[in-house]
C-alpha cells in the first residue's frame, strides 16, 4: 500500500466515520496541533533521559493519539482520562517538593532536556488554545471536553516542573 492516496489533493482529509472535512477546518487544527505536540514530545525523547521519565512521555503521547481520536469523533474514555489527570497531579506534586520555590519567572533553557520539555510544554499550550477554540465554535457539544482541556493544562504544567526538575539536576537554576 502507498503512503500517498492523493485523496486529499483538494484540500479535504476524512476523519473517524469516513465523514470529509476541509484541512482548514478548527476541527483539523485542533487534532494537528495536539499531534505537534506529541511530536515535539518524541524531540524531548531523543535527548537522554531516565527510564521512568521515557516510559511517562511514551505513555502521554498514547494519551494524546487517544485525544486526537476524540477530537475526531471517537468515544472518550473519560474515567481513564481522569485518572491521568490525577496522576499528572501526583507528580507534578512529588517533583515540586524536591525544587526550590518559584520566585520570579524562569527562562526557557538550561540542560538539552529542559529545552526540549520547554518546547513540548508550548506546543502542549498551542494544542489548548487550538482545542478551546474548536470546542467553543463545534455545533455539538462534545462529552468529556472539560477533561479534555483538564488535561491538557496539567499536561503543560507537568513538562514545566518536569523542565525544571532536569535543570535542577544538571545544576542549572
Amino acid at each position: 500500500m502507498s503512503i500517498y492516496t492523493k485523496t486529499g489533493d483538494k484540500g479535504m482529509t476524512s476523519i473517524f466515520g469516513g465523514k470529509r472535512v476541509p484541512k482548514s477546518a478548527i476541527q483539523i487544527e485542533a487534532i494537528g496541533a495536539v499531534d505537534e505536540a506529541s511530536s515535539f514530545l518524541g524531540f524531548a525523547l531523543g535527548a537522554e533521559v531516565d527510564k521512568t521519565t521515557r516510559k511517562r512521555l511514551s505513555d502521554i503521547q498514547h494519551d494524546l493519539y487517544q485525544l486526537m481520536g476524540y477530537l475526531a469523533g471517537v468515544k472518550l474514555q473519560d474515567k481513564e482520562l481522569m485518572a491521568r489527570v490525577s496522576f499528572l497531579e501526583k507528580e507534578i506534586d512529588c517533583m515540586e517538593k524536591a525544587l526550590p520555590k518559584l520566585t520570579r519567572f524562569i527562562l526557557p533553557q538550561g540542560s538539552e532536556a529542559s529545552v526540549r520539555l520547554h518546547l513540548a510544554r508550548v506546543a502542549v499550550r498551542r494544542a489548548e488554545r487550538q482545542v478551546v477554540h474548536f470546542l467553543k465554535n463545534s455545533q455539538e457539544k462534545l462529552a468529556g471536553s472539560a477533561t479534555i482541556l483538564q488535561y491538557l493544562n496539567r499536561l503543560s504544567d507537568y513538562l514545566f516542573v518536569l523542565a525544571r526538575t532536569f535543570n535542577r539536576g544538571e545544576k542549572i537554576t
